[in-house]
């Protein structure tokens, strides 16, 4: 019987009869009575023909990813095929990449929906303070996108233990004390015979907490909530025998819970020969299934408090042999049961931490490596283990940003953490160039992981500073360490340095190398995608990027996350998504402001300007550029500041001031050549040539581009190879080269992933064909380009390939509807015209239906139409004048 909470009660029930999905955080300290409350509220909604599912947090389980989410998912079975694909992944069925919180929330909330509308669904989560992170991040995603469905979620958390859900950004429901008056209803209603003087004690020490109304009266003595009601326990657990003692320890540190079924999907220990425990008032048997189960949580804690270290040693012994074909769990139990150094423990410990990371878990795998170290029977081994340690910390971040303690103050990967720390900070490369060439002198010259690690890092920091001269120090260095130096470390070195001058043939060994990302570090792939990028070929590794980045943004290494943030953005604009790129780089920009990673904020910077210029917003652009070269050029961090040159070259190209940027393009490399180590230098191919063909110097133009067929651009990698077609044909001398040229880079089987270069190609070309008075050939050209830029949102380029229409005497091009459309509400527009449903659209473009819907509720205003019939005419149709209008229904 609940009294006292007409309040509560009244909110509660009406989330359960709410036709639409709710959800309530209920807060409130240690037996103030949340579980009563979920418990009436699971009543309520089974007597309304819901169906209810329950979980319950377990601090033993808390550091295991996605083991409350597990309970969840086992209760819901049978799955469709879609969601399924996603949820086995992180049950261990599916040997695939880990989703992100987005997808696996978004699969989550589908099932949810499916389930839901067929038949209203409560979810029960209590003790929501001890769900692991992953989980009660896929929870409050739920949660705030709940409302279109009648799902309705109902969390309970203690009031004094953090957890994940405090910045949920959920609806709260704070819960007491009872008022006096109700304290002492309740305690009349429960305990009707008690002296008066009893009475007045029991009121006085529960202080309105119904959990020590209804468990003091059987007690006497002093002490304090929430410390008084481990105490009350703990008499009865003290008055066990040792055996049942033992039971109930075992069962606590497994994590049973306080109802059959609380445990997940995951084999618990099942407790035996504990009927005094359940007469006593500690356990509850289920009469029908004798599962046995703690009565409440804090019983629970109460029987770890009272324990001996050595009884809690003993008992994670034999969960460990319970748990022995679970890895990660085995691993978690052998760790508490060691004093002395072990290394069967260790290694156990180390391929937990290994699976972790690979699984985003690299801040707990920080935690495991460190107890691995700690019971390393070898020195050498606590040693190369506390290196790893060290490495990983310098990958990982905390949720509140704060640095992991430091756990060398000497020794090489000390160093290197050191070193990695301050140059993505402070961005000194000559310093840090320096550093990693000392410590490598330092190193005995045997193959470590140490070693590797400084390589990586020395390779880095050269990419950074694009200085041939420190270019050719590391080359030398590396060439020196011979076989120390391993095939993968020399794909980076080929790659990230000159692509023009080494990257010749490593395609091949980088599509080997990233054959299976998923069972890679996720610094190997961060590794892997920048040499993509150097190769054109990072569109291949995206889809990977985008499924782990959140992962490990949340609860990985969040150093990979933001360079994976950084991959994914210059792949999205290399391939026309500028709008995404802008969401993405804003984000990446947020966290590497937040983490003190200054070095690649300004790198971040350096590509919001690019695409500021692309799209004329030229006064935006020069102002980013500003900042990001008077930071970087100080530093002589090259690749930065040559990135703030192209930015200059773009930036006047749009504002329609050849010279300028013919002279910032030629500032970057000498026409006819190409500057070694400098990247920007291949990639302003287009921007040299063209800004020289508008300034008459058609001769240096031509030079430049057989520069770059003479440099092997054509098969180096798919961008270069379009680019170089492009240039020489804005270049050729005869009409019948030219028409050669642009045929190989329209029929590129690159062309259509870089559309901004494809549209500039077909715009000097439709020019061309103009002059040449070649105008039938020449329309469908330029007409294509404006529709590509005006996409774009290109403006400069737009006009100008208008401008080219209208010379040629075409009807202006009146601004379709479908033109003021993201590329994203284009697809999803052309896709609902062609037919296909919310469910189906979001399964071809990796969207949930709500977030189709979403988008078709903005197209539709835009279009001017309210029908999917209509949808399909203002697609078809380029003069608004002509559209459908039809009246809501």
């Amino acid at each position: 019987m609940i009294i006292g909470r007409d309040r509560e009660r009244g909110r509660i029930s009406g989330l359960v009869e709410s036709p639409a999905g709710q959800v309530l955080v209920v807060r409130g300290e240690a037996g103030v009575g949340k579980s009563a409350l979920l418990e009436e509220a699971a009543e309520l909604a089974i007597r309304d023909g819901h169906l209810v599912s329950r979980i319950t947090g377990v601090e033993a389980e808390s550091q295991l990813p996605y083991s409350g989410l597990h309970q969840l998912l086992y209760q819901l079975l049978p799955l469709n095929d879609e969601v399924r694909t996603v949820l086995d992944v992180i049950t261990g069925r599916r040997p695939d990449d880990p989703p992100s919180v987005m997808r696996l929330g978004i699969a989550v909330l589908e099932l949810l929906s499916d389930l839901a509308a067929r038949r209203a669904l409560l979810v029960i989560v209590d003790d929501g303070q001890w769900l692991d992170d992953s989980s009660a991040d896929v929870f409050g995603f739920v949660g705030r996108r709940i409302g279109g469905v009648p799902v309705k979620l109902l969390v309970a958390v203690r009031e004094e233990v953090a957890s994940r859900f405090d910045g949920a950004v959920l609806p709260e429901m704070p819960v007491g004390p009872l008022t006096d008056e109700d304290a002492g209803r309740l305690l009349d209603h429960h305990h009707p015979a008690l002296d008066a003087r009893v009475r007045q004690w029991v009121l006085d020490q529960a202080l309105g907490i119904p959990l020590a109304l209804l468990e003091l009266p059987s007690q006497a003595g002093d002490a304090g909530l929430p410390r008084r009601l481990h105490h009350l326990y703990g008499s009865r657990i003290a008055a066990l025998s040792g055996p049942a003692r033992a039971e109930l320890l075992m069962g606590a540190l497994d994590g049973v819970g306080t109802r059959p079924g609380d445990g997940g999907p995951k084999p618990r220990h099942r407790m035996r020969n504990v009927d005094e425990a359940v007469a006593c008032g500690l356990l509850n048997a289920e009469p029908i299934t004798g599962d046995i189960t703690f009565r409440h949580p804090l019983v629970r804690s109460s029987v770890v408090q009272m324990a001996t270290p050595e009884e809690c040693r003993a008992a994670h012994r034999a969960l460990a042999d319970v748990h022995r074909d679970d890895l990660e769990r085995r691993a978690m139990h052998l760790a508490a049961s060691q004093v002395a150094p072990d290394e069967e423990v260790a290694e156990a410990l180390e391929a937990a931490a290994d699976s972790a990371v690979r699984r985003g878990g690299a801040i707990t795998a920080v935690g495991w490596l460190t107890r691995a170290a700690e019971l390393s029977e070898d020195a050498a081994e606590r040693a190369r283990r506390l290196s790893y340690v060290t490495f990983l910390s310098g990958y990982a971040a905390r949720s509140d940003s704060a640095p992991f303690p430091v756990l060398l103050t000497s020794g090489p990967d000390a160093t290197v953490n050191a070193i990695h720390q301050a140059f993505f900070e402070d961005g000194d490369v000559r310093s840090a160039h320096r550093q990693v060439l000392a410590a490598l002198d330092g190193l005995d010259g045997e193959p470590t992981e140490t070693l590797t690690r400084l390589q990586v890092l020395l390779l880095a920091i050269s990419q950074y500073a694009a200085d041939p001269v420190l270019w050719n120090e590391t080359h030398e260095r590396l060439a020196a360490l011979g076989d120390l130096v391993t095939e993968q470390t020399r794909l980076y070195s080929h790659t990230w340095s000159d692509v023009v001058l080494h990257g010749r043939g490593w395609a091949g060994p980088l599509e080997r190398a990233a054959a299976n990302l998923r069972d890679r570090e996720p610094w190997d792939v961060t590794r892997l995608a920048t040499a993509a990028y150097h190769l054109d070929l990072v569109s291949q590794y995206r889809p990977h990027l985008e499924r782990v980045v959140d992962r490990e943004l949340a609860t990985g290494a969040v150093f990979s996350g933001m360079l994976m943030l950084q991959m994914i953005m210059l792949d999205q604009m290399g391939s026309g998504e500028w709008d995404a790129a802008v969401r993405t780089g804003e984000r990446a920009l947020a966290l590497q402001i937040e983490h003190g990673r200054h070095l690649l904020a300004h790198q971040t910077r350096a590509y919001l300007a690019q695409l500021a210029a692309w799209r004329g917003q030229v006064p935006r652009a020069l102002e980013l550029r500003a900042e990001i070269d008077a930071w970087a050029r100080p530093r002589g961090v090259g690749y930065v500041t040559d990135l703030t040159d192209s930015i200059a070259t773009t930036a006047a190209l749009s504002a329609g001031d050849f010279e300028a940027a013919y002279q910032h393009a030629a500032r970057i490399t000498t026409p006819g050549t190409f500057r070694p180590y400098c990247g920007a230098a291949s990639r302003t191919l287009l921007d040299l040539v063209e800004a020289a063909l508008h300034t008459g110097r058609a001769e240096p133009a031509r030079r430049h581009a057989l520069a770059a067929r003479d440099a092997g651009f054509l098969d180096l990698s798919p961008r270069l190879a379009l680019t170089c077609y492009g240039a020489l044909a804005m270049t050729a001398t005869s009409d019948g080269e030219a028409a050669e040229m642009f045929a190989n880079a329209a029929s590129h089987p690159a062309a259509a992933r870089f559309p901004f270069e494809l549209a500039r190609i077909q715009l000097a070309h439709g020019a061309r064909l103009r002059h040449a008075r070649q105008r039938t050939a020449a329309r469908p050209l330029l007409a294509q380009a404006t529709e590509t830029f005006e996409r774009l949102g290109a403006a400069a380029w737009a006009e100008r390939a208008g401008a080219e229409l209208r010379s040629d005497g075409a009807a202006p091009l009146v601004a379709t509807p479908h033109l003021s459309l993201t590329w994203q509400e284009r697809r999803i527009a052309e896709l609902a015209a062609s037919g296909l449903t919310n469910k189906e659209i979001g399964a071809r473009l990796r969207l949930s239906p709500r977030t189709v819907s979403s988008h078709l509720y903005r197209i539709f205003p835009k279009l001017g139409v309210t029908t999917r019939a209509a949808l399909r005419d203002a697609m078809n149709r380029p003069d608004p004048e002509h559209l459908e209008r039809t009246s809501p229904v």
